[in-house]
């Protein structure tokens, strides 16, 4: 199998669909630095997709009552309790502190100069003042972005431990190992380059689960089949802003072009570089990494693996072709020399 960004070309995998002149390819970029840990997302998600419930389990440990990306649970908000032991080091903002990186397109909302696309950042927009402050990034309603992140601040402010939240998702990969396996066609990239389950048509084979190098999709155990987030393909198809992003009330969760989000980020984490947070990273942004790139990718605090996530994800069926074709060449082999035997043999 070529190289993801050989076969799709950089994160554009619409066109390899058979999507002729698609949009733009829509995703997610998620800031942890300023996710408070609401689990707003989780609701959206729930209620707008018609997710079933959980239930309760606080699972022995901090805040997190879901554990994992689930079949009944599409966004998942990791809770990592971290002291200071560990090593981390992070010195105050410097003079003013950034606050969370806002696109200029709801700032413009906040100040009534621009037509409200559903995005909603949780401030009461009306005023240029709400809009500067969304976009200059003082203090933001006293949560992330005015102080360190994942810090307090102040003499009454703990600093022998940090928080670290990210709300995970499905990464919808450029190259996605699900859709290979799928032996139903269930799983289809839509012309945003997101992929989606077709759970109608979902036999509940399970080779979607084990070909995830995330481990996203899982099964009901009440029907079999397979369920991961969608990026809300009905609202992208009706021009909506995803459910989670609509409800994340800090835009730790952004949603938009790709290419734009990419940008954004990029700048963010200079940002947070300049202003004494050297530990800030990308994750899943890269094209050039084991599955192309993802089209939701996120900026951390620390190593992938203290949130739970692969540091070198690797799209499981990158030697499938490989295989298929030594497959091949052994049953070739095996027929020519079986024939020789044969012939050989007769009189």
């Amino acid at each position: 199998m070529p190289h993801a960004n050989a076969l799709y070309g950089p994160l554009d995998p619409a066109p390899d669909a058979g999507y002729e002149n698609p949009p733009p390819r829509m995703g997610f970029f998620t800031d942890t630095s300023v996710c408070i840990g609401c689990k707003a997302c989780e609701v959206a998600c729930k209620e707008w997709n018609g997710v079933p419930e959980s239930g309760l389990d606080l699972l022995g440990m901090s805040y997190d009552n879901t554990g994992a990306l689930t079949a009944n649970s599409w966004r998942h908000v990791a809770f990592v309790e971290q002291p200071r032991s560990v090593g981390w080091a992070t010195p105050a903002f410097q003079e003013q502190p950034d606050g969370p990186s806002v696109s200029p397109l709801t700032a413009a909302v906040g100040a009534r100069t621009g037509t409200d696309t559903g995005t909603d950042p949780g401030l009461t927009p009306g005023s240029p003042g709400a809009a500067a402050r969304m976009s200059g990034g003082p203090e933001f309603l006293g949560m992330p972005g005015g102080q360190p992140p994942g810090r307090g601040s102040g003499a009454e402010g703990r600093t022998d431990f940090r928080w670290l939240m990210m709300s995970d998702v499905c990464k919808h990969c450029t190259h996605a190992a699900c859709l290979d396996v799928c032996p139903t066609g269930s799983l289809f990239r839509t012309e945003f380059g997101t992929v989606v389950v077709q759970e109608d048509i979902c036999n509940g084979c399970g080779y979607c689960i084990s070909a995830c190098p995330y481990g996203v999709i899982d099964q009901r155990k009440d029907d079999g089949r397979a369920w991961k987030c969608t990026l809300c393909y009905d609202r992208l198809g009706a021009g909506m802003t995803p459910a989670c992003a609509q409800a994340c009330p800090t835009e730790s969760i952004q949603y938009g072009e790709l290419d734009e989000l990419r940008e954004r980020a990029a700048a963010r984490v200079a940002k947070l570089h300049e202003h004494g947070v050297p530990e800030a990273r990308l994750y899943g942004h890269d094209p050039n990494d084991g599955v192309g790139g993802d089209g939701a990718f996120f900026l951390l605090l620390d190593e992938p693996e203290v949130y739970g996530l692969p540091p070198d994800p690797i799209v499981t069926t990158r030697d499938l072709p490989a295989m298929w074709k030594r497959a091949g060449l052994a049953a070739l082999t095996m027929a020519v020399a079986t024939a020789v035997a044969f012939l050989g043999g007769r009189p």
